[in-house]
């Protein structure tokens, strides 16, 4: 059975610049603002929600499902899936589109100035979740507006169990809306400053919004994650990285761990400890989709983290 894979597929374009914005943008002058930055390092990135967490599953042998619209310049990447093994059948090219693109300059403080552009992902309601066979389990990330409504709406008809994970898209919806996303989804996924909008959106705390799905996932970045299931709140640690390179795609490579615990059957404390050690893999990497660790290294590493967390655990209840 595989998992179905709803989101954004899109190519991120990053570049350098080698000075600090602030020295170059007059304050004084921001409301006629004319400026350039000179950027002589520059990559291009596979990413988008859905090409990123099917990447992280595959590396699972999870058996991920695609469902995704991109433009005419796509080549490269279905070139790059393929080569990778994951399922592409559920790809629908835009005629006349370019896929979706990220332009990020980011300067030596780390500050981004982002442009960008949807593309083909406003067509993602033109896939239906009608036409993917035997699907056991989905996710809805961001994505096109009507698509993430039409997707949800059909796997919760068709009795398929999917994981909310709003995660950019939460400002293209009111309270209401998102109240309707959570009663139709099993799961929900968020960070932790998007789980504060969450609850300001539509005014229900954690605990109330975690009542109304199976378990509701809360990240932490290096402070870990909380999911909140079976009435009670369980702590999940932060494993450590290797190195710390780059956070983009971090979240989405958490959310293929807890997909392949779930798809398995496994206890929530497993299933998020899996998934803080897709993170941490990730984070020593650039980009969503670089790092390339066997499964057995990635069991190596869900090990060692797993021994580390009970030897301080040990250690506590010794003092």
């Amino acid at each position: 059975m595989h998992t179905l894979i709803c989101g954004s597929l899109a190519f991120d374009t990053i570049m350098v610049f080698q000075d600090q914005f602030k020295n170059h943008i007059l304050p004084d002058k921001i409301h006629s603002l004319s400026v350039s930055f000179y950027v002589p390092e520059m990559r291009r990135e596979f990413g988008g929600t859905a090409g990123n967490i099917a990447y992280n599953l595959q590396l699972l042998e999870g058996k991920p499902l695609i469902m995704g619209t991109v433009g005419e310049d796509f080549s490269s990447y279905t070139s790059w899936l393929n080569q990778n093994n994951i399922n592409t059948q559920h790809i629908k090219k835009i005629e006349a589109s370019f896929t979706a693109q990220a332009f990020i300059t980011t300067d030596i403080d780390d500050n981004q100035i982002t442009a960008f552009h949807p593309g083909a992902m406003v067509e993602s309601h033109q896939n239906s979740v009608k036409n993917a066979q035997e699907v056991s389990l989905a996710i809805i990330a961001p994505d096109g507006r009507d698509g993430m409504f039409q997707h949800a709406k059909e796997c919760f008809e068709a009795g398929i169990p999917f994981m909310f994970d709003p995660g950019q898209g939460l400002p293209m919806f009111n309270g209401e809306e998102l109240l309707h996303f959570i009663e139709m989804a099993t799961y929900l996924a968020v960070n932790d400053y998007e789980a504060q909008v969450l609850q300001d959106k539509t005014g229900l705390s954690l605990e109330q919004l975690a009542s109304k799905v199976k378990a509701l996932v809360v990240t932490l970045g290096a402070n870990g994650s909380h999911i909140y299931a079976d009435g009670q709140r369980y702590d999940v640690p932060c494993v450590k990285a290797e190195k710390i390179v780059d956070p983009t795609g971090c979240g989405d490579a958490y959310r293929a761990g807890l997909l392949y615990g779930i798809a398995n059957g496994w206890d929530w404390l497993t299933c998020g400890r899996l998934a803080s050690t897709m993170g941490a893999i990730k984070i020593a990497s650039r980009g969503g989709q670089n790092h390339k660790p066997t499964r057995i290294e990635i069991e190596n590493i869900y090990t060692q983290a797993l021994l580390a967390e009970v030897s301080t655990e040990q250690a506590a209840s010794n003092k």
